[in-house]
């Protein structure tokens, strides 16, 4: 089993604001994962693509990359173009740190176009980008998120679908958007590990890569992400699932807006709750070589 935790972007207390400084301080932090966010300028060359990666892989921090929100792979076709290029230049990096995944988004389903016909254009264009990654020999597989808003292509079922149609792409699990899209879903313990459970059986692989954070929502729709501590979706039944999961691995990002904070309380959760755990199996074993003893 392997775990890690990391921000979306280089931590907010970071006093540099360079991909070397963000993931010498991710380090510090006793974090482990990092995604690199094309969305907003991080302060890097792309010269330095080689160094930053080396220095990530010394200090056991697992890069990914997320391309510019504003993609969009079902309108006109310019805005297509331009959605393709953003996430070619966003794949080209990540092949340069070594990252493994470069997430995206699909975009808005246009008005004039029912749900399913959207659907097949995304897939038509995932499957060209898939193709060109291929081509130019990168290391890095297209990730595509899962969408918190109705009108947005990408819930867990039509990103499980597009998995199932496109190989070598993997669905990246935003727990918060699964759980506003589905009107509150994530409650329990047993509701994170059917989707798990959901996500392998049409990947076949034991590798999760997700977002966690505090989310309000109504209808269906995301509103806005929030602290862990403020949203209705609770992080120890996650903590649960995954301890009950010996042979899985999971990088869990934090989206909140405390990023850094929140992949620390997480961390702290899980390790509460393996404790917690640990030490009643031992009370057990205890209790059990007691009775044998009378």
């Amino acid at each position: 089993m392997e775990i890690r935790f990391g921000p979306a972007g280089i931590p907010l207390s970071c006093k540099g604001r360079t991909l070397k400084d963000g993931i010498e301080d991710i380090h510090a932090l006793e974090l482990n994962a990092m995604e690199v966010q094309l969305v907003r300028p991080e302060g890097f060359d792309v010269d330095d693509l080689q160094e930053i990666g080396e220095l990530a892989m010394e200090l056991d921090v697992k890069l990914t990359v997320h391309a510019p929100y504003y993609i969009d792979l079902m309108g006109d076709d310019e805005i297509v173009r331009r959605s393709i290029d953003n996430i070619k230049r966003s794949a080209k990096m990540a092949d340069g740190l070594d990252a493994d995944i470069i997430t995206t988004h699909i975009g808005i389903i246009p008005e004039d176009m029912e749900r399913e016909e959207a659907l097949e254009r995304a897939l038509k264009n995932i499957r060209n980008v898939r193709d060109w990654i291929k081509r130019e020999k990168l290391s890095c597989k297209l990730g595509i998120e899962t969408s918190g808003r109705q009108k947005v292509l990408g819930s867990l079922d039509e990103i499980l679908l597009i998995c199932k149609r496109v190989s070598n792409v993997v669905p990246v699990v935003n727990f918060a958007h699964v759980h506003a899209f589905e009107c509150g879903s994530l409650k329990r313990k047993e509701d994170f590990q059917e989707l798990l459970d959901r996500i392998e059986g049409i990947t076949k692989s034991k590798e999760f890569y997700t977002h966690f954070s505090g989310v309000e929502h109504s209808d269906g729709n995301k509103r806005r992400c929030t602290p862990i501590k403020k949203g209705d979706m609770r992080f120890e039944p996650l903590a649960e699932c995954i301890l009950d999961n010996e042979d899985i691995d999971i990088t869990i990002i934090s989206g909140s807006p405390l990023l850094e904070h929140d992949a620390m309380y997480m961390k702290v959760i899980l390790e509460r709750v393996k404790a917690k755990r640990e030490a009643k199996e031992a009370k057990e074993a205890k209790d059990g070589e007691e009775e044998e003893g009378e």
